[in-house]
Formats: structure tokens, C-alpha cells, sequence
């Protein structure tokens, strides 16, 4: 059964994308206008505005007005949240590479054919 967390599809929906990484990573050293995040880039301003908007909706930035512009802040929470995921997917894969370690590492077992099972 497949359990749907909808805040993690959006949260690494939101961080599949080069460009949105990246905004997340100058939004985490210091808040940014969306004006300054777009002279970054070979794109429109439209184009930086919606990537802001995708990781605002995942909950990985936060916006607030100073003056005339909006600065975009990262929200470490949300990055929290999603390495807690990432870590939780790490300890079940761990602990089904160590079953079946252990169970490659067992000696053969015979059968009553006497032959290696």
C-alpha cells in the first residue's frame, strides 16, 4: 500500500528542479527579493517568480514585504521535515540490505537429497 504524504510529494516535487535548489540555497544564506533572485538567471522574471512560487507552496520559502518588494526566505523547517523523510526511507533500506547480508553470510542448508539448498 503506498502512503501519500502530500507535503513531501510537494516538498521534493518542489526540490527536483536545478533552479528552485538553487533560489532555495541563496534564500537560505541570506532573504532576497525575487528582483534580485532573477538577475541571477538566464530566465524571465515571470519564470523566477513561478520556481518561488513552487517552493512557497512546498513550504520551503517564505515571502514577506519590505517596502516595495517581497524577499523570499528560506524556511529550514520545511528541510527538516524532508531529510526526517529521506532518513526514515535510509534506516528500512539499511535494514533490509543487513537481512539479507546476514542471510547470504549462513552456510548452505541441506536437504534430505543431501544436495546444497
Amino acid at each position: 500500500m503506498v502512503v501519500h504524504n502530500e507535503r513531501a510529494d510537494r516538498v521534493f516535487q518542489a526540490l527536483a528542479d536545478a533552479t528552485r535548489r538553487d533560489i532555495l540555497r541563496r534564500c537560505g544564506q541570506e532573504a532576497a527579493s525575487v528582483s534580485r533572485l532573477a538577475e541571477a538567471y538566464p530566465m524571465s522574471f515571470a519564470a523566477v517568480q513561478k520556481h518561488v512560487a513552487v517552493l512557497e507552496r512546498a513550504g520551503l520559502v517564505s515571502k514577506r514585504r519590505s517596502g516595495r518588494e517581497q524577499l523570499v526566505s528560506a524556511v529550514p523547517e520545511a528541510l527538516r521535515e524532508a531529510r526526517r523523510a529521506l532518513d526514515e526511507l535510509e534506516q528500512t533500506w539499511r535494514g533490509r540490505v543487513d537481512r539479507m547480508a546476514g542471510l547470504l553470510a549462513e552456510p548452505p542448508r541441506r536437504t534430505q537429497e543431501g544436495t546444497d539448498r
